[in-house]
Parts: structure tokens; sequence; C-alpha cells
């Protein structure tokens, strides 16, 4: 990692997000942040599970993005921190799960942000002082959160 870089989780709807034409432009440029060296990617297995049913061109150029970038694991520790978030009703245990593990995995591995276009569960305006209460009530630094535009706007990309 170079020095100064910033690290930055990045769930899966930005990946597929390249190939949605609502969401390419964004998604694209902020691919191009990370291979410009402006952030260092982090991901997790939740990632690799989730684009594993993915169709073959998201997961080929997911693949090449994601050699360019660090993997986390799911620690105990995240767990528990993803246990917190459900019981604290941020999101629903049945369809929020993998989103509070997202979080979670980022919380604990010290990332910067999160990159995500899950604007229901993840980059919610009501939902992001949810998961940094339950993080500052647990020893947590806050996590930001954004959509990728916000990440690279004020990056000349």
């Amino acid at each position: 990692m170079r020095r100064g870089q910033v690290r930055v989780y990045v769930d899966t709807s930005v990946y597929g997000g390249v190939f949605d034409p609502e969401f390419s432009e964004a998604s694209q440029a902020f691919f191009g942040a990370i291979r410009a060296g402006r952030f260092r990617l982090v991901a997790s297995p939740v990632v690799q599970r989730e684009l594993a049913g993915a169709p073959l061109h998201v997961r080929e150029s997911a693949s090449a993005l994601l050699a360019l970038g660090d993997t986390v694991d799911i620690t105990d520790e995240a767990l528990r921190l993803q246990r917190a978030y459900l019981e604290a009703g941020i999101v629903g245990v049945a369809g929020g799960a993998a989103d509070a593990l997202h979080v979670a995995l980022a919380t604990v591995a010290q990332c910067a942000a999160i990159v995500s276009w899950n604007f229901r569960q993840i980059v919610n305006w009501n939902k992001i002082p949810q998961y940094n209460a339950v993080n500052s009530l647990l020893g947590y630094d806050a996590i930001a959160i954004h959509s990728s535009p916000e990440v690279v706007q004020d990056e000349g990309t």
C-alpha cells in the first residue's frame, strides 16, 4: 500500500455498477481512481461469494479489480459487530445480514469508507448514523459510507 493511500471497502454493487447504464460512468470513474492509486481497494469473501453469481463479464472485470487490492477475512470480531447491527434493528436478518456484514468487515478492517450503490441498506441517510452509533458504543471508529460519485468528485476524475 502506498503511503497515505486511503483504504476503501467496495461492496458488490459497485462492481456490477460498471455495467449498469445508470451507475456505469460513476463506477468506472471510481475504479479509475483505484487504478491510479488514489485509494486502496478492500474486499471480502462476502463480495467474492456475491460476485460468484454475477454474469461472466462482471466476474471477469471484478477479478481484475480485486487483484489490485486487499481481501479481509471474516473474523469472529466482524461477526459480533454484524450481530450488534442486526440486534439494533438497523437492517433485518432476512434481507440485510450480508449488508450488515459488509459494514462490519469494513469497520473492523479500519477502512476509511465503504463505497456502495445499495441505497436501501447501506448508503442510506437514516441507517448510516445508526451503524456509527453502534460502532461508537462498541469502541469502533465511525465509518464513512458513500456512493462512488461522492468519493471521486474531489479527486479530479
